[in-house]
């Protein structure tokens, strides 16, 4: 087996991924950080975030675990106390494993030009400065024009993320499929939004055609794309998001239940 290890840069994440490189050597596994089976995150889930990213080629070929060293961990299931299990694990590895549904997204220009993004959590449209105006297609078919701070797309394990901070619901990873969420929308007698959260299917496909760009930043998981004004013959015409044909997978050592997760991450053990 060929293992990456990906770690922040904090000094408890420093030292348990020097701890794990010594484990894995006596263990006879192999380190090997640009064609790796298992992609082992220390930190927290922006780690494991950043690591999705980096490795975002391979997601067909290699499977992820995560090492909590931090706050609050959602995608993590191991704690800093358990390398020796954890190296045990990857010895009697039979290749078992959980995945989950990502969010693709095409911005497309006027040009023919597309830029192409793939999402773990969410991808977010807002202005900065003022107002965010835009019409909303739903299967290529308009179904409201949104006036507000913003629109957040989740995937079903991102909507426990910011999606849930804008009054999304939380979805079972086992449906297929992603979320919409409104920020801040305005509705009165002139204007008029659902107002609700939307749950599309794995064949929807949900399409955003902005008003103008001035001051619009888009943004994938952690990264941010300022959408610059028509530049020449360049202009965003539209942004598109659906199910992605890849998913995200975990190695099922001891993944833990997704309601589980829910529970110790936002109820807190109550009974």
């Amino acid at each position: 087996m060929r293992v990456a290890i990906y770690n922040n840069e904090t000094s408890e994440s420093q030292r348990i991924s020097k701890l794990l490189k010594a484990e894995l050597s006596k263990a006879g596994l192999v380190l090997d950080q640009n064609a790796p089976n298992v992609v082992i995150t220390i930190g927290g889930d922006g780690t494991l975030l950043s690591a999705f990213h980096h490795y975002e080629a391979l997601l067909d070929k290699i499977r992820f675990v995560g090492i909590h060293t931090g706050h609050l961990g959602f995608y993590t299931d191991w704690r800093n106390y358990e390398i020796d299990d954890l190296v045990d694990s990857l010895v009697n590895d039979s290749g078992q494993s959980v995945s989950y549904p990502l969010l693709d997204m095409h911005a497309i220009y006027s040009d023919g030009s597309i830029d192409h993004y793939t999402a773990l959590n969410e991808s977010t449209v807002r202005n900065i400065t003022k107002t965010m105006v835009c019409d909303v297609f739903i299967n290529n078919e308009l179904f409201e024009t949104f006036r507000g701070d913003g629109l957040c797309i989740s995937t079903p394990t991102g909507s426990t993320a910011y999606n849930k901070s804008v009054g999304g619901a939380i979805m079972d990873p086992q449906i297929v499929g992603f979320q919409l969420a409104e920020m801040a929308s305005l509705n009165n007698r002139v204007f008029r939004t659902l107002g609700s959260p939307i749950i599309f299917g794995s064949e929807s496909k949900l399409m955003l055609r902005l008003k103008d760009l001035n001051g619009h930043v888009m943004t994938c998981d952690r990264d941010q794309v300022r959408l610059k004004p028509s530049v020449g013959e360049r202009k965003l015409i539209e942004i598109t998001y659906q199910v992605a044909k890849k998913r995200i997978n975990f190695a099922q050592y001891r993944h833990n239940n997704f309601w589980h997760r829910v529970n110790d991450s936002f109820i807190g053990g109550v009974k």
